[in-house]
């Protein structure tokens, strides 16, 4: 038992521990997407000053009107600075910081940055006064050769000016060194949002680098720890390590629960940290408080139960043991071991006594179950036999019940995928048909872009058919059309490009004059895809994509081949034989296996073939033939289209 209880408290330690933890970590997360939101909302904001059609006019009005419209902008949106960037002065902030640079190429866009003292001095002098905090000496802290703090933590904003004849970028910033409404809001946030939570005495804090630049931890009862340091252990695991540090840590004075979030500027260095915490005291003191109860509680059941189990011993033990030997003898395989009679009329003497009864029971069975044995390891002989047989039928039928329930299952999710798939679709076209009837010649400019949209939701349309097709075939008839490979060949490189420029893929093509072939384009390159994609994925983010198209006759028949080619680990040999079967895959948990299955489907359908080989150096080869469409074709595909 003492044993027990202290597995037990050390259990619950450790647990109440793992609890405090993931508080910290959850008020940390808060606190981080507080920080996040002020700068989404900034970028908003500043984007929407950036549109409006009054900063728009005040371009081309005097320079004092705008520098008077943008001061009041400022105030209005609460902000430490708010200015025009134009000309030469774009082209040099853009060298200088990359959210200028981001707004210049008209994204908007809202980092923390550092600002040197004469870059804030430049914006105003009251900012570089603001920004200044003398460093005081902080027991545990890394040395330093500085004694004042006087950069400045800035939420830096940039939005671009959009219109025909807008040029420029609106830049704002919020300074956040001694900004404590700023640290106030984490700290009623993450402290005082819940009733339950209103006993924590919790602490927030923001720092550049190691130096607290904005914080409610107190030095004294009314003073702040503005320019104290953090301790060189936080410091190497966060701002040189970069990971969130969840631990008990010593601040200013005290010990704290604390947690510590790396922040990175907009070059992707870390330049400071983000911290919540909470005392400790509180909740060590609960769990020694805790600690001693349970020891209490433990001494008083010991002192209440020795004297009651040593009576209760005397009359139990004694006779439990007969009973505890005659088992043992009964169980070494002496049937006639009985407990006799012991002379007693309680609970114990009637179960000694049932007892020797049941063995007389039982030994009597067990002559029976000798005479028996045989007779019965005759029926058990026939009866395996005939049950494997039934066995082996029984696994080959549920088997194959497996396999149609898995077919009919994918038809039916198919068919409702795409029905689901076409709402979306139906809406994108629309709201695309009204930003061209509403932006009239304006649209001209992103033509392209519009036109590419069209011919993706045609596209998307074209897939949940063939969706419908594979869950619904007999419902569907095929669209087939001479295609040129080439061109569809072209089409799904730029479709699969966010997938190949990710990654360290060469593509190298060769595509030879070859004639033109019968099939769906849509259903070609759905099958291009498929393999292009699973090629990249093969190559493990590098290697040689090889694409060639050629003139190829099969059997007599003139038509046209495309290979394509890989540098990954190729196939093992015991799988290339399966790797176009339904639901076969070497990426568990990933695909379906259905991709290679129903690309050889509408191949063949097609009239072509699709084989795969592993190359001679490295990687496999998928090769695609179809044959040349005729004229005969065109024409009948051509009176389909009338009807």
């Amino acid at each position: 038992m003492p044993l027990l209880m202290v597995l037990a408290m050390a259990r619950w330690n450790s647990d109440y521990d793992k609890v405090l933890i993931a508080n910290v970590e959850s008020d940390l997360r808060i606190a981080e997407q507080y920080l996040g939101q002020l700068q989404s909302n900034s970028a908003r904001t500043l984007q929407g000053l950036a549109d409006s059609a009054r900063l728009a006019d005040l371009l081309e009005a005097d320079a004092t009107i705008l520098d008077r419209f943008l001061t009041e902008q400022q105030e209005a949106l609460d902000l430490d600075f708010l200015y025009l960037l134009q000309g030469d002065a774009l082209t040099q902030a853009k060298a200088k910081w990359p959210v200028i640079h981001s707004a210049a190429a008209g994204f908007m866009s809202s980092e923390i940055d550092i600002l040197s003292s004469e870059d804030l001095q430049s914006r105003s002098p009251e900012l570089a006064a603001r920004a200044r905090i003398d460093l005081i000496d902080t027991e545990a802290a890394a040395p330093a050769d500085r004694t004042v703090e006087d950069r400045g933590m800035v939420v830096h904003t940039a939005a671009p000016l959009r219109g025909p004849r807008a040029n420029g970028v609106l830049v704002g910033g919020l300074l956040l060194n001694r900004n404590l409404d700023f640290i106030d809001t984490i700290n009623a946030l993450v402290y005082l949002h819940g009733q339950s939570d209103v006993s924590r005495q919790g602490t927030a804090t923001l720092f550049l680098e190691d130096t607290r630049v904005s914080t409610n931890v107190r030095l004294f009862e009314d003073v702040r720890a503005l320019g104290t340091r953090v301790s060189a252990a936080v410091r190497g695991a966060v701002l040189t390590e970069g990971t969130t540090w969840l631990d008990r840590a010593f601040v200013v004075n005290d010990w704290y629960i604390s947690g510590y979030l790396p922040l990175t500027d907009s070059f992707g260095k870390r330049v400071g940290m983000l911290y919540v915490g909470f005392l400790e005291a509180p909740y060590q003191s609960a769990k020694r408080a805790a600690y001693w109860t349970v020891f209490g509680a433990f001494v008083l059941v010991i002192a209440l139960s020795i004297p009651l189990f040593l009576w209760l011993a005397k009359g139990i033990f004694a006779p439990l043991e007969q009973m505890t030997r005659t088992m043992g003898r009964v169980k070494r395989g002496d049937l006639t071991a009985r407990n006799g009679t012991s002379g007693r009329s309680d609970e114990i003497g009637q179960v000694a006594t049932h007892l020797d009864t049941l063995l007389d029971q039982v030994q009597e069975r067990d002559r029976r179950l000798r005479n028996w044995a045989g007779e019965l390891n005759a029926r058990v002989e026939e009866r395996t036999s005939e049950l494997k047989i039934a066995n082996a039928k029984l696994e080959e039928t549920f088997r194959q019940l497996v396999m149609s329930e898995k077919l009919a299952s994918i038809g039916e999710i198919t068919a409702g995928v795409a029905h689901e798939i076409n709402n979306p679709v139906a809406v994108i076209q629309g709201n695309v048909d009204v930003m061209r009837m509403t932006l009239g010649a304006q649209a001209d400019p992103v033509k392209t872009e519009l036109d590419l949209i069209d011919n993706q939701v045609m596209r998307i349309g074209a897939i949940v058919g063939k969706l419908l097709q594979f869950a619904r075939p007999s419902e569907f008839g095929t669209f087939a059309e001479s295609v040129d490979m080439a061109a569809v060949v072209q089409d799904c490189l730029v479709l699969v490009d966010h997938v190949i420029s990710k990654q360290e893929i060469r593509v190298l093509t060769q595509l030879d004059p070859a004639p033109l072939t019968r099939i769906d384009p849509g259903e070609l390159q759905q099958v291009i895809i498929n393999i292009m994609i699973n090629a990249s994925q093969a190559m493990d983010g590098h290697g040689t994509l090889a694409i060639s198209l050629c003139a190829e006759d099969r059997n007599g028949r003139p038509g046209a081949a495309l290979r394509i080619a890989d540098t990954g680990a190729g196939i093992p040999a015991d799988r290339i034989d399966k790797i176009f079967d339904p639901f076969f895959t070497t990426k568990r948990g990933e695909g379906t296996g259905l991709g290679l299955s129903i690309s050889q489907t509408l191949i063949q359908r097609a009239g072509g073939r699709i084989t795969v080989r592993n190359r001679r150096a490295r990687g496999a080869e998928f090769l695609i033939w179809l044959p040349m469409a005729t004229a005969d074709q065109d024409f009948e595909a051509a009176q389909v289209r009338i009807i």
